[in-house]
């Protein structure tokens, strides 16, 4: 048997969830793992599918593993809410899926958006995350809590898709600020469990060497305005993470 679930992790994305649904209509099964939404997010996701399921969030790999063996098809592809498959890609994996030499996983590169303009600088161009894979093989690296990036391990080489993936993280800054809060918070953690110090030197280089290397080194300069905003809010977002750093350390001191 060959066949898709495709999987949503989702919490309040009224505002994103219908597109990413649309996309996904090829898929011969698709569950959304909700976290207790209070927005629309739980009524749009019943017109697309009866597989709505309610998880307590806890972090985006134990998520993920928990939903993945929920699956009825042999083939599972994790989509962010805020996600888009392309017909490209679409058409890509059903071609895979059929191929009796098909990979241990496939990566799938995001185009990623940040207020209704692609990025193709800044190191965004160059986000690959893998994302197809074998419901009984692949599984998300929970041995970090804090890790909101954590990847798939598979039992063998993966390949790389073709066809790409629309992403849309930030659709202005008040979203951005208000993924930054977490995400600052939860960098700050997994660096104090990884020995790192919030020396006086890592406080003032560590924002304006992460802005010198995404705006110069990465070229973030060459997508005009929004490169610039990208480029001062990822140096904001390192500088809040470590001034957390240095928040749990003086408790602890």
């Amino acid at each position: 048997m060959s066949g898709i679930t495709a999987i949503i992790p989702c919490y309040n994305e009224a505002e994103n969830i219908r597109a990413c649904l649309e996309s996904l209509t090829f898929a011969d099964e698709i569950i959304v793992v909700d976290s207790g939404s209070t927005d629309e997010t739980l009524k749009i996701a019943a017109e697309f599918t009866s597989r709505i399921l309610q998880r307590e969030y806890v972090n985006p790999a134990s998520q993920r593993n928990w939903a993945i063996p929920q699956a009825s098809f042999p083939w599972v592809l994790i989509v962010d809410a805020d996600e888009r498959v392309t017909p490209e890609l679409r058409e890509e994996m059903k071609a895979i899926i059929a191929s009796p030499q098909a990979r241990a996983g496939y990566f799938v590169r995001r185009r990623n958006f940040f207020s209704g303009k692609e990025i193709r600088h800044c190191g965004w161009q160059r986000d690959w995350v893998l994302r197809l894979f074998p419901k009984d093989t692949g599984r998300y690296d929970d041995s970090n809590p804090h890790d909101y990036h954590a990847s798939v391990k598979v039992p063998g080489k993966a390949g790389y898709c073709r066809g790409v993936m629309d992403h849309y993280p930030y659709r202005d800054i008040k979203t951005y600020l208000e993924k930054l809060r977490r995400y600052a918070d939860w960098g700050g953690q997994d660096s104090n469990e990884r020995g790192k110090r919030a020396t006086f030197g890592r406080l003032l280089l560590h924002p304006l060497s992460r802005f010198l290397r995404m705006y110069l080194l990465q070229k973030g300069f060459l997508d005009g305005k929004h490169g610039l905003v990208v480029c001062t809010m990822a140096a904001c977002y390192v500088a809040l993470q470590d001034i957390r750093l240095w928040e749990i350390q003086d408790v602890e001191r």
